[in-house]
C-alpha cells in the first residue's frame, strides 16, 4: 500500500470552457448493495465505489453479485481512478473483479485501504496503486478536482466526495448519518457541507437507505450504554455478534468486557482479520490481557468470558450459526449463555436470522435481538437528518441513491417538500445517463449495466438459462432416460433405463417408474416406425411423452434428460 501525501494525478494546466458533466450509476439504485457511480467530464472519468450485493433466494448457487462494468471497459483509457467512500462490502467488494479487468489507482482512507489490501491479497492481485487520503484532502484528475469530506457511519473513516468540474460541483454523500456523539469523536464536517452549499452544488447524490424512517438515527454511543447495562446483569457467558466491519461496535464490546473483568475471544475469519487490520492501523484499542484465544475459553469461569463473533446475518457457515446448531469445534451454546445480536437483518436475510435465533433459544440461551432493546443502531440517516443535509447543501439538482426504488421515491419526496422542484429531482435506474449543465439537466440515454453473477471461480458464466435449469432442478428434480440404439437398424438394443434424482424415491415408486419406462418404449417405437434417426428428434419425442405422463400422474414437472447411445 502506498501511503503519505496526495499527489497530482494528471499534471498540466487545463483551460476548458463550462460544459456538461455526466453522472452514470452502474449499481446501487433500486437495490441494496452493488454500489458504483461514474462521473464523466468530456474524456475524464472517475468511479466512486465498487461494491457487491449478496444473492437473493432465486439466485441458486450464486456467491455474490457485482456490477456490469462493460461501460468502463469500453472507456478504459478515460477512467482515471476509483474513489472509495468506506470499507463495507457493498462499496468495495467488487474491487478485485474490477481491478482484474482494468488496473487503475484506488483512493481511500487508511482503514478502507487496509481492508481492500487484504482483499486484493486474497485474490492474488499485485501492482495495484492504493493511495491514502484524509478528510479535506484534495486531488486533481485533469479537469476534475476531487475533495474528501468526513461523515459518520457504522465503520470508521467514512467519506463523502465532492467532484469539482468546469460544469459545476457534484456531491456524493456516501453512506452517512449525522451522529453528534460518535465513538471516535470524529463528527461530520458540517462546515464543509455548508461551505459547498454556499459556493453552489450542481447535483447532490445522497444515501436513501433510511428514507422511510421518521426522526433521527440514534448515536452509536447508545449501544455502548446498552452493553454496559446488559454486561452488568449477566452471570453467564456473553456472546456478541455484529458485522465484522463495525469497528466501533466491537470496540465498545471490548471496553465493556474490560470494565466487568471479562476476557474476550474473537471468533470468525472476517472478524479476526478486520480486528487485526483495525488494530495495526490504530482504529481499535485492546487493553492488555483482555484478548484470549477461543480454545482458552474453558479455563475461565462463565462470568469472565465474552465471545465476539460473526454470524449476525444467520449465514449458514458463519460461526454463530454453527454454534447454534452445535457444530462449532470450540464453542457450544448452553443454558445460561446470553447472545446479543447487535445488527439488523440485511433485506433478504430475515429468515436466516430468525432460524438462528430459534436454534439459540432451543439450546437454552437468552437471546437479545430487537432493535428497540438498544443493542443496535443504524448507520444510515433517517428523515430529519436527510432534511438537514439537503438544507445545508441546497443543491440545484438532486439524485437519491443507495436504496430500493421505494427508498429513492421517498427521498425524492422529502427533497420536493423542502423546495427542490420536481423537475430538478431525478429518480433513475442503473445505467441511465444524467447529463447536467448550469442551465438544464436531462436523461441523455443509457449505457450497459446490470448484474454479473459470481459462482465459485466463474465470473459472469452463469446466466438466465443456467439459473432457470437450477430452479427447475430444485423444484421438480431430474429424470434421466438412458437408451442404447443400433446405429444401422435404429432398433433399441438396451433400455430404456430410468434414473430419478429429486423427483421420487425409486424404491417406493416402482410402478410409476415401470409405467414411465413403457411410455418411453412407445415413443421410441413410434420413431422407429417413422424411420426417425435424428437424435434431437428422438430425444424430443421421448421428453414430450414422458413429461405428459409424469405430469398427469404426479402434477410435477421434473427436468427430463434423455441420453441416447449408438452401437
Amino acid at each position: 500500500m502506498r501511503t503519505g501525501a496526495i499527489f497530482l494525478a494528471s499534471g498540466g494546466v487545463y483551460s476548458i470552457e463550462p460544459d456538461k458533466i455526466q453522472v452514470i450509476p452502474l449499481g446501487g439504485l433500486g437495490e441494496i448493495g452493488k454500489n458504483m457511480m461514474v462521473i464523466r467530464y468530456r474524456d475524464t472519468m472517475v468511479v466512486i465505489d465498487a461494491g457487491l450485493m449478496f444473492p437473493e433466494e432465486e439466485l441458486l448457487g450464486i456467491d455474490i453479485v457485482i456490477p456490469d462494468i462493460t461501460y468502463l471497459l469500453e472507456n478504459r483509457d478515460k477512467v482515471k481512478a476509483i474513489l472509495l467512500t468506506h470499507g463495507h462490502e457493498d462499496h468495495v467488494g467488487a474491487l478485485p473483479y474490477v481491478l482484474r479487468e482494468i488496473n487503475i489507482p484506488v483512493y481511500g482512507t487508511r482503514l478502507t485501504l487496509g481492508i481492500v489490501e487484504a482483499k486484493l491479497r486474497e485474490h492474488g492481485l499485485n501492482g495495484i496503486k492504493l493511495n491514502v487520503v484524509k478528510p479535506r484532502s484534495k486531488i486533481r484528475f485533469g479537469p476534475l478536482g476531487v475533495e474528501f469530506i468526513r461523515v459518520s457511519h457504522s465503520i470508521p473513516d467514512t467519506l463523502a466526495i465532492a467532484v469539482h468540474s468546469p460544469a459545476g460541483t457534484i456531491l456524493h454523500t456516501g453512506d452517512f448519518k449525522l451522529d453528534q456523539t460518535p465513538v471516535d469523536g470524529e463528527v461530520v464536517d458540517f462546515r464543509k457541507f455548508a461551505e459547498l452549499g454556499e459556493k453552489g452544488v450542481l447535483l447532490m447524490m445522497a444515501d436513501s437507505t433510511n428514507a422511510e424512517r421518521l426522526g433521527y438515527t440514534k448515536s452509536e454511543r447508545l449501544v455502548g450504554n446498552t452493553f454496559d447495562d446488559l454486561f452488568g446483569r449477566c452471570d453467564g457467558r456473553i456472546i456478541v455478534t455484529t458485522f465484522a466491519s463495525n469497528v466501533h461496535r466491537i470496540q465498545q464490546a471490548i471496553n465493556t468486557a474490560y470494565k466487568y473483568n471479562r476476557r474476550v475471544a474473537v471468533v470468525g475469519r472476517s472478524m479476526v482479520n478486520n480486528l487485526s487490520i483495525a488494530g495495526e492501523l490504530g482504529y481499535i484499542s485492546i487493553p492488555e490481557g483482555t484478548l484470549i484465544d477461543v480454545d482458552a475459553i474453558g479455563r475461565y469461569p462463565d462470568n469472565q468470558v465474552v465471545v465476539v463473533t460473526t454470524g449476525s446475518q444467520g449465514e449458514p457457515m458463519s460461526a454463530l450459526t454453527r454454534m447454534a446448531s452445535g457444530e462449532h469445534r470450540s464453542v457450544s451454546i448452553r443454558p445460561g449463555d446470553t447472545v446479543i445480536i447487535s445488527a439488523s437483518p440485511v433485506p433478504g436475510n430475515e429468515k436466516l436470522v430468525a432460524r438462528t435465533i430459534d436454534l439459540l433459544f432451543k439450546q437454552g440461551a437468552e437471546v437479545i435481538y430487537e432493535r428497540d432493546t438498544g443493542v443496535h443502531v443504524s448507520g444510515h440517516a433517517s428523515q430529519e437528518e436527510l432534511k438537514i443535509m439537503l438544507n445545508l447543501v441546497r443543491p440545484r439538482y438532486f439524485l437519491p441513491i443507495h436504496g430500493e426504488y421505494r427508498h429513492l421515491k421517498k427521498h425524492a419526496r422529502i427533497a420536493e417538500n423542502l423546495g427542490i422542484p420536481r423537475s430538478r429531482i431525478f429518480v433513475v435506474e442503473n445505467g441511465q445517463i444524467i447529463e447536467l449543465g448550469r442551465k438544464k439537466a436531462i436523461i441523455a440515454g443509457k449505457v450497459n449495466s446490470g448484474r454479473v453473477l459470481v459462482d465459485g471461480l466463474g465470473v459472469g458464466d452463469v446466466g438466465n438459462i443456467v439459473l432457470r435449469d437450477r430452479k427447475q432442478l430444485s423444484s421438480g428434480g431430474i429424470i434421466i432416460v438412458v437408451v442404447t440404439i443400433n446405429k444401422e437398424t435404429g432398433k433399441v438394443i438396451a433400455g430404456p433405463d430410468i434414473v430419478s434424482r429429486g423427483f421420487v424415491y425409486v424404491r417406493e415408486s416402482e410402478q410409476l417408474i415401470e409405467d414411465a419406462r413403457e411410455r418411453v418404449k412407445d415413443a421410441l417405437q413410434v420413431c422407429e416406425e417413422k424411420g426417425t434417426t435424428e437424435w434431437a428428434t428422438i430425444k424430443s419425442h421421448v421428453r414430450d411423452a414422458l413429461s405428459k405422463y409424469l405430469y398427469a400422474r404426479t402434477n410435477r414437472r421434473p427436468m427430463i434428460l434423455p441420453i441416447i447411445m449408438e452401437v
